[in-house]
């Protein structure tokens, strides 16, 4: 299983690949898309050319995205919408089931706790992907989002295999 997951934003979009074999995780690939032009349709449309690029060269089998919360400002949120938006449909365009993760839950997964901050996201990814450079706290995010979904749609299988056994 190829997981790629995605931490939407408008101006950074993290982005990250690992590859799940049984119980093993591997880091394959990492980044942040950066929303180009002054326009939102310009933004928005450069995000969408940058994912398909990914989703071309890493072929991942699975996608994952970080729910968004809804802040004071109706206008940001709206913006933020659409860019997350973008990182659900590019990925169902190369045919992947998108899954979606509530932060909290991502945070508790990787780091035991639903509220933890950004650099104790990035010291739990660093250690459980050893090696890993990250490209900053997005893409960061992002492997958190990817190895959240690794474990929660490997422990899916196995709940859908028991009860195939009854």
């Amino acid at each position: 299983m190829r997981v790629l997951g995605i931490d939407p934003g408008l101006r950074n979009m993290g982005w990250g690949i690992v590859d799940v074999s049984g119980n093993k995780l591997s880091h394959i690939a990492n980044g942040v898309c950066q929303s180009q032009g002054n326009d939102l349709a310009t933004r928005l449309l450069s995000l969408f050319n940058q994912m398909e690029t990914i989703l071309e060269q890493w072929q991942p089998t699975h996608a994952a995205v970080e729910n968004t919360f809804v802040n004071k400002d109706s206008v940001n949120s709206l913006k933020l919408a659409q860019a997350r938006a973008i990182a659900m449909v590019v990925p169902r365009k190369f045919g992947l089931e998108v899954s979606e993760y509530a932060p909290n839950k991502v945070k508790k997964t990787i780091v035991g706790v639903g509220h933890a901050d950004k650099q104790q996201i990035m010291h739990m990814v660093k250690l459980q992907l050893p090696g890993v450079q990250l490209n900053g706290p997005d893409s960061s995010d992002a492997l958190a989002v990817a190895i959240c979904h690794s474990y929660h749609a490997q422990s899916n299988d196995r709940f859908l295999q028991a009860l195939e056994k009854v």
